[in-house]
């Protein structure tokens, strides 16, 4: 298990390029399977969770050549339906070769998915979705799923999943008749899958909105298709650059996935610059809370897509500890994703947990240097944030669950002037 090695407080600034988004080609992945013929992704991270969707799709039987962050998919016939618990294990995307194995084979066997404990994460919205569809479903120790034909009909979703969404795009991408998916996830990684569909002949339109239409085609091709920047991953830097003053350039971005990200940012005095391919972060800025009109206190909330995503919350949470004020962060989706600001107060910062959802932080407050752990991906960026901006050496473990959401971290980050190394402990 990977460790990073931090001493803090060192200038930063220059440019850095995102990689593709994570939450993108990991259902892309599992799409490569709707087809005989070969689907070339470009611009794939090279990233934890994206290998063990790999040794998935190469259990089913898939041959994956990955190079240089392209990536080959090849799936002739399916070999397997079955995915053992400990392929499952490793990531919540597993449950997303669910319906290309009804598509292909007819049925499909999985365990529970697994994924960052940060709180309860339904699964209705998968079983709902395929059910209707036209699949059977046992629900067991495995979740075991069969079907004669998937047909296409109106579904209304009860809560706008992502995944469970991007499930119904791959089972009616290829079922008989039309599909009308209301209350939709419409993530910028949403709609990417769906323009990947298309790409391989699909007939999805109304991806990005929260209607999606899917009239069901015979059968799909193969394709070349470019994943998309991260943004989730082009906010962390953002917050590391507003966090510590730097001026940072950060490429390989789309100026519409950052429009609340930018109006979050202002509420903490901080400016940024989109452009078409590229955002830019001014140096020198010295973030300050800007109180809600009437001088009251603000709140700062997550919420599905275009509101504030969940997984920029805890990088959010550390640049809010080196702003003048005091602000209310509301974390609506997971009710476990804000206990780790237990290790920012033992890094000196000033804030209270009100509850598993809420926490109130006001600053600036100087950071010192700890050992600590990693709890989740998203968290565990926001700790090397905090150890950046603090005074000393910290030394973070389980660092290869961050890795399993950011490719090259150390690298890019030393490019930007950060004293961090790489330890295997």
């Amino acid at each position: 298990m990977r460790s990073l090695r931090i001493e803090g407080g060192a200038p930063l600034g220059g440019t850095v390029r995102v990689s593709g988004n994570k939450n993108a080609a990991l259902p892309m992945i599992a799409a490569g399977l709707l087809t005989a013929e070969p689907v070339i992704l470009e611009n794939v991270p090279d990233i934890l969770d994206v290998r063990s969707m790999l040794e998935i799709a190469l259990h089913l039987g898939a041959v994956c050549d990955f190079a240089d962050h392209t990536l080959s998919i090849h799936c002739p016939a399916v070999r397997r339906t079955t995915i053992s618990r400990e392929l499952c294990s490793r990531n919540r995307t597993s449950l997303l070769f669910a319906a290309p194995l009804l598509a292909r084979a007819g049925r499909a066997e999985l365990y529970a998915p697994g994924g960052d404990v940060i709180g309860r994460r339904r699964l209705d919205g998968h079983f709902y979705g395929l059910v209707k569809l036209g699949a059977k479903l046992d629900c067991g120790e495995t979740y075991r799923f069969e079907t004669s034909e998937l047909v296409g009909r109106e579904l209304f979703l009860d809560e706008a999943s992502v995944t469970a969404t991007e499930q119904i795009l791959l089972a009616a991408v290829t079922a008989r008749g039309v599909t009308t998916l209301y209350n939709a996830a419409c993530e910028p990684h949403v709609a990417d899958l769906a323009d990947l569909l298309n790409a391989m002949g699909g007939k999805i339109s109304g991806q990005g909105s929260n209607t999606i239409t899917v009239e069901g085609v015979p059968e799909l091709h193969g394709c070349r298709y470019r994943v998309a920047g991260d943004h989730i991953e082009a906010g962390s830097f953002l917050a590391l650059g507003a966090a510590t003053g730097a001026e940072l350039t950060v490429q390989g971005t789309t100026p519409r996935h950052y429009w609340m990200t930018r109006r979050i940012f202002e509420r903490l005095g901080i400016r940024m610059e989109l452009h078409h391919d590229h955002l830019f972060l001014p140096g020198g800025q010295t973030p300050r809370v800007v109180p809600d009109f009437g001088g009251y206190t603000p709140e700062l909330s997550d919420g599905t897509w275009p509101q504030y995503p969940s997984d920029m919350m805890s990088c959010t949470i550390v640049l809010a500890t080196q702003a003048a004020g005091t602000v209310l962060f509301f974390e609506k989706m997971f009710e476990s994703r804000i206990y780790f600001v237990d290790r920012l107060i033992a890094m000196g910062a000033n804030a209270i947990v009100c509850d598993p959802h809420r926490v109130v932080v006001s600053g600036p407050t100087p950071l010192h240097g700890i050992e600590l752990s990693s709890p989740d991906i998203r968290a565990g960026m926001a700790l090397v944030i905090a150890a950046l901006c603090a005074r000393g050496e910290s030394l973070i473990k389980s660092a290869d669950i961050i890795y399993r959401g950011y490719e090259g971290l150390a690298e890019k980050l030393a490019g930007l002037g950060a004293k961090i190394s790489e330890e295997q402990l």
